[in-house]
């Protein structure tokens, strides 16, 4: 990796970090491709369970390093974090606008610092807003709330974004980084692996589902999970009155699914 981004896994956590603190950790699009990299690793390998995002401090992501060219530099990330088979949680430890907060809206998980400043202001600017947030902020803030951050370009800090649903959690900044960490290890070492990437799959991909569909989801995938590794250790610990010891594999036990049509997974 290079020095734009930290990548450290330790005890089924990777943390991801943003590294160019100089730049208030200013994104670019070698940034944006070591991120990349970085999540399809998260993605693949199971010895990985949980993802923290965030910034060599004092900032988070100060919006796209605009220094060196003329315009918006794209947010694209492949995969970005909504798509990553494992929790991905935003430890927002300071200043995140424009496409850091763009960022931040992809992940599963917000903690952001209190008295950090928050917006889209790409509006002002001359351009819109990328990186998904049309179609994330309206589903976290609701239509009213997204028009206004993103029509108005305006900024807010954490506890605003925490009273509007953005945030899970409103936080001194010192407090962002080990939140989220405690966070990221409770699901490595205590949720089941393939449940948990089932769940924030079908979260992410239901929205745009009707309740029949979602709920005859539910169904398919959790007879899915009751025939994996863990399924079989789940009830061996629930007769044993003991906690589980979870081995299972994302990558091996993944069911098909049609994510075009954002359907349903083909369990034959």
């Amino acid at each position: 990796m290079s020095s734009e981004l930290h990548v450290d896994v330790s005890r089924g956590v990777a943390v991801l970090t943003l590294n160019r603190p100089a730049q208030q950790n200013a994104f670019t699009p070698t940034m944006a491709a070591e991120l990349g990299a970085a999540l399809q690793r998260c993605d693949s390998e199971d010895a990985i369970r949980a993802v923290v995002v965030t910034g060599t401090p004092p900032a988070f992501c100060a919006g796209a390093d605009l220094s060196n060219r003329v315009g918006e530099v794209s947010a694209t990330i492949d995969p970005p974090p909504w798509r990553v088979r494992k929790p991905v949680i935003a430890a927002v430890n300071g200043h995140a606008v424009g496409i850091g907060l763009a960022l931040a809206l992809q992940c599963d998980l917000r903690y952001l610092a209190r008295d950090a400043v928050y917006g889209l202001n790409q509006v002002r600017r001359g351009v819109l807003a990328d990186g998904y947030a049309h179609w994330t902020l309206p589903r976290l803030v609701g239509m009213a709330n997204a028009a206004d951050i993103m029509l108005t370009g305006r900024t807010f800090d954490g506890d605003e974004a925490k009273a509007m649903g953005l945030a899970n959690s409103s936080l001194p900044a010192g407090e962002v980084l080990p939140t989220a960490l405690a966070v990221a290890h409770d699901i490595a070492n205590g949720s089941a692996p393939l449940p948990v990437a089932l769940s924030k799959r079908l979260l992410w991909e239901g929205l745009g589902m009707s309740p029949a569909v979602v709920g005859q989801l539910e169904t398919e995938l959790n007879q899915h999970a009751s025939k994996s590794v863990d399924g079989g250790e789940a009830m061996a610990a629930f007769r044993d009155r003991r906690q589980p010891s979870w081995s299972g594999s994302v990558s091996s036990e993944w069911p098909a699914w049609d994510a075009e049509e954002r359907e349903r997974p083909s369990l034959d």
